[in-house]
């Protein structure tokens, strides 16, 4: 089956979007995407082929997410996340986060991170509390994509009104090095402002002059421009 899985892949391909990939994704020497392969497939069309193949036995969706092509990885997470929504099994949902974080090794760019960490994790928490330490787990790890893994993880616990984690990550992550995290940083404080106006602004007031300008900018997009002339002259 996941030879099939890998050749419906295949076939959805384009060595022209593979180029334009490459590039988007930093593939370059040094880069944070370095070596990374791509065989030119979409998101829209990875999450269509997959969908049928969310039921395989966990370890045969591993042999997708631990490929060295990146359109197979994100098939196997996208599989995941489905997996994750349509089980109504306690321990099924638990099996596939455990599952998830062992697999943290091949979650390896920004957009596998974005695309199922939110679903998995974010989604796990939010309806578990007691599960919060993996983000903090996570988060200090000194991997870049496990950081951003418990940093964008808050765009679903948010939309269960939960915002300390998302704040105590901030702080965590306030003098991180790699914009990546700054980027992660400053979306989920945008996100928090959307639905908690008053704490974004009460975040801001007391850490806007020492905020990677990245995050910031991030961070205050929503705001009027008053407001953000306002923060970035901090």
């Amino acid at each position: 089956m996941v030879k099939e899985w890998q050749e419906k892949l295949r076939a959805a391909s384009s060595e022209e979007k593979a180029k334009v990939l490459r590039r988007f994704f930093n593939t370059g020497p040094g880069e944070y995407g370095e070596g990374d392969k791509f065989i030119g497939v979409t998101v829209p069309v990875v999450r269509e082929i997959s969908a049928p193949y969310s039921t395989l036995p966990l370890e045969e969706i591993g042999k997708m997410t631990q490929s060295e092509i990146h359109e197979f990885r994100l098939a196997g997470l996208l599989a995941l996340v489905q997996r994750y929504k349509k089980t109504k099994d306690d321990e099924e949902k638990e099996a596939v986060v455990m599952f998830y974080l062992s697999q943290t090794d091949h979650i390896n760019n920004w957009d596998l991170v974005d695309l199922s960490a939110p679903k998995i994790i974010g989604e796990h928490v939010a309806r578990h509390p007691n599960w919060a330490h993996i983000l903090y787990e996570l988060a200090e790890s000194g991997d870049l994509w496990c950081e951003r893994i418990a940093m964008v993880s808050n765009w679903t616990i948010m939309r269960h009104g939960v915002y300390e984690h998302t704040i105590a990550l901030a702080d965590r992550f306030m003098e991180h090095k790699h914009q990546l995290m700054h980027k992660a940083t400053g979306w989920m404080l945008r996100e928090m402002g959307k639905r908690n106006r008053e704490l974004l602004i009460r975040y801001l007031d007391e850490n806007a002059a020492i905020m990677p300008r990245t995050a910031l900018r991030y961070a205050i997009e929503k705001l009027e421009r008053d407001e953000r002339v306002h923060y970035m002259r901090l």
